[in-house]
């Protein structure tokens, strides 16, 4: 069924930016916004949207500068929190997201922390952030910026595919078609043929122009919703002693180490799925 097995792409304006949004499960009577990671896309959901849209209405937004989403017009300004915060508002705007769950990845979980502590504070009733702290490790950082900020070139697909699955190893476990999903909603063709990622490497500036967007630790003693934190077993960026910390302030979040995988977990597979469900029925 439409909407339900597969997404429906919407488009939609903020700013003058075009933003493109996923939908799962239009008639469904409870919501949930997902957000993607730094440099992915809402189309990383879709195995968990595929799953919770049997009982949710989903939406899996593309960030400004990634997937099928405009690029931003003015990086250094656009390419920040306080922007896709305006995103994240307009969305709930548009498509009568007024009570609803969130679960953010990474930069997603970030977002989170500062949605449900600011502006969604009274809006978002179960929050799930998927292998974040309110503070970067620098080394986690520097390895994210090798890759991100200067994408190589390659000649097919398959090489693509190829430095997808190295470079997102730590995910954990992934299917073939899961990884040929990933190469197809990651791509870019540039003007000579040839393949590059999806998104704008400008993405990046966001930590020069806004070193402090990650910096969340007092936002994070604002919420007051349940918060479940997700921390892969081996992720060198949400450190167990920040996980620890996490459950002591703030939401005092339930912290749930995944095995199998470090920065950041897939939410593909059926365990990590029936977690996610069991937190939000709680």
């Amino acid at each position: 069924m439409l909407g339900q097995n597969e997404p429906v792409s919407h488009y939609i304006q903020v700013d003058g930016c075009e933003i493109h949004v996923s939908e799962w499960g239009l008639d469904k009577p409870h919501a949930i916004l997902m957000w993607h990671g730094l440099a992915r896309t809402g189309r990383d959901f879709d195995h968990i949207a595929q799953v919770l849209s049997k009982h949710y209405r989903i939406l899996c937004p593309d960030t400004l500068g990634r997937g099928l989403s405009q690029w931003a017009n003015d990086p250094d300004q656009q390419y920040s929190f306080d922007f896709y915060e305006k995103i994240a508002l307009k969305i709930c705007e548009i498509f009568g997201f007024y009570s609803f769950d969130y679960i953010g990845t990474s930069m997603g979980g970030a977002l989170g922390i500062r949605l449900a502590s600011g502006p969604l504070k009274n809006n978002i009733n179960h929050l799930i952030i998927n292998d974040i702290a309110p503070e970067l490790a620098p080394s986690a950082v520097e390895r994210i910026l090798t890759y991100v900020g200067n994408p190589p070139v390659f000649n097919n697909m398959s090489d693509l595919e190829e430095y997808l699955r190295t470079i997102y190893e730590p995910y954990g476990y992934l299917t073939d078609e899961q990884w040929r999903l990933m190469c197809e909603t990651s791509y870019r063709r540039m003007d000579h043929g040839h393949l590059t990622t999806h998104y704008d490497p400008k993405i990046v500036t966001q930590f020069t122009a806004h070193p402090d967007d990650y910096d969340l630790w007092d936002e994070y003693a604002q919420i007051t919703c349940p918060t479940l934190v997700l921390r892969g077993q081996m992720s060198d960026l949400l450190l167990p002693k920040w996980a620890e910390q996490m459950t002591q302030t703030g939401p005092k979040a339930q912290v749930i180490e995944i095995e199998g995988c470090g920065h950041a977990p897939a939410l593909n597979k059926s365990q990590q799925i029936q977690i996610v469900e069991n937190f939000l029925k709680g």
